[in-house]
């Protein structure tokens, strides 16, 4: 077969002669350019010492320790290492037996890192990335984005990702379903990363919060703090704590949802500071269902009415009066707000919101509820004014003010475009998924996302079930001589 030979320029080719017929159109391919075998033996074996070291590198404990026993086995016996790993087992048990925490942090999680970061991520890392389409090929070459590390925790993963010069996390939440089930895990979320180029991967493995939480003791009146009150539990294991001072929250669910269980927590871990005088809840029932529990409760530390008349209204215009008479009494004296006997922290609960600002038949009292909450909104949160409104609607046209709500939470929703409502733009692209939550109240109940003023990220969470029987029982601490009556 002859060749043809000539100078290339960039871009160009050499016609190679694939055929007999030389009348045939030639075939054009690149040059073929032969190396010697001394040369790509030396190639291979420096890939190969590369590849090494950087094995060594990432696991450099477990290498550690191999060696330093294969060292003992040569030199002293193989009984020397069996007995040194049986002292280090019994140390070890020992140790989580007395103190767990501290077994867990220093060796069970990073043990469990390593494990999942190498049997998991990196064994099944390129087919999963391929297929999600999320690596590059240029020039024949693939580019794969790189682990590098994984947090594990005792209900989900998180792994720190380099990208790809020029991709974006929009990239990766798109195919979150596609990494869910490519690594096995129920669900996957992508959260900002340490540094531009990175975003955390949080692949959950179990639910953690699919059993319903019993209500959280009454606490101590010096362990409540009103920048934030143990409510429930984070679906990390943390407990979900839910701040009040100086902010106003807005829980929306459907029916069933479970915005009771948020009210009641919150009340129950209020408790100790309303009996000190420090704390007063003024509630408002329209629906006469959920707060007529803790009537006689709120009417001896604070304030209550549920009559659709008018009194609902007066109650928010009493509190907007006073509120301003308090920014009068401070202005030019503090500019932080402590709550006191004399000026204690007003919590301002309204059941339905929807019901003062849309649904309520009298057309003037719906423009004094709405603007009597306006005002309580924009500037009570300096002087020690928190209002909690739950609302089943998460409408605009419902309630035109939840803007004025810094902190916001979002139980289960009937659907997928009302959780943007709530917690705004691109949340439920972050993964709060609260039109997915559950119907059943034992597995959805009380289960929400929360997406904090000072954070896009939401986080997923649960609030305690506070029964009738604890709601009782709260009563019958804080009014002893109404329950012997």
């Amino acid at each position: 077969m002859a060749w043809e030979f000539r100078k290339l320029a960039p871009g160009e080719n050499v016609a190679v002669e694939t055929q007999r017929d030389p009348f045939a159109a030639p075939k054009w391919a690149p040059p073929v350019w032969h190396m010697p075998e001394g040369l790509v033996l030396i190639v291979n074996a420096l890939r190969f010492l590369v590849r090494v070291l950087v094995f060594l590198v990432r696991n450099i404990v477990p290498v550690s320790i191999a060696a330093a026993l294969g060292w003992l086995g040569y030199a002293c016996g193989w009984t020397v290492p069996v007995l040194v790993l049986a002292l280090v087992a019994v140390g070890l048990g020992v140790w989580a037996g007395v103190d767990r925490p501290s077994f867990v942090r220093w060796i069970a999680r990073p043990v469990q890192s390593w494990w999942r970061l190498t049997f998991v991520y990196r064994r099944h890392w390129q087919p999963v990335l391929v297929t999600a389409g999320l690596t590059k090929v240029h020039k024949g070459r693939e580019y794969l984005p790189s682990v590098v590390r994984v947090r594990s925790g005792p209900t989900c993963d998180r792994v720190l990702v380099r990208m790809l010069k020029g991709q974006a996390p929009d990239a990766w939440e798109r195919v979150t379903a596609n990494l869910a089930h490519g690594f096995g895990a129920s669900l996957v979320r992508v959260r900002d990363g340490d540094r531009p180029g990175r975003v955390w991967l949080e692949f959950v493995r179990r639910d953690a919060l699919a059993e319903p939480i019993p209500a959280l003791p009454v606490p101590d009146a010096c362990e409540v703090d009103l920048s934030g009150l143990v409510v429930g539990r984070c679906e990390d294991g943390s407990p979900w704590r839910l701040r009040l001072l100086g902010t106003h929250v807005l829980i929306a669910g459907a029916t069933g949802a479970g915005k009771g269980s948020v009210i009641w927590s919150t009340l129950r871990a209020l408790l100790p500071l309303m009996l000190g005088g420090l704390v007063e809840v003024w509630a408002v029932d329209p629906k006469r269902m959920e707060l007529s529990f803790g009537r006689v409760l709120f009417e001896r530390y604070g304030r209550y009415s549920s009559d659709p008349k008018g009194g609902m209204v007066d109650l928010l215009e009493a509190a907007a009066q006073d509120m301003n008479a308090r920014a009068e009494r401070f202005a030019g004296v503090t500019r932080s707000f402590a709550p006191s006997r004399e000026f204690p922290f007003r919590v301002i609960v309204v059941d339905e919101l929807a019901f003062l600002t849309a649904y309520c038949p009298e057309r003037d009292l719906r423009k004094r509820a709405e603007s009597a909450l306006a005002v309580l909104t924009s500037q009570g949160r300096s002087v020690g004014y928190c209002v909690i409104g739950a609302q089943q609607d998460a409408r605009k046209e419902v309630n035109n003010l939840r803007n004025l709500f810094p902190d916001r939470i979002a139980l289960r929703l009937d659907e997928d475009e009302q959780v943007d409502m709530v917690l705004g733009d691109g949340a439920r692209d972050r993964g709060a998924l609260a039109d997915q939550i559950s119907f059943v109240p034992q597995i959805g109940a009380g289960v929400g996302f929360v997406r904090l003023e000072t954070s896009p990220d939401p986080v997923r969470v649960r609030a305690a079930y506070v029964s009738d029987a604890d709601i009782r029982a709260m009563v019958a601490l804080g009014l002893p001589d109404v329950e012997a009556a």
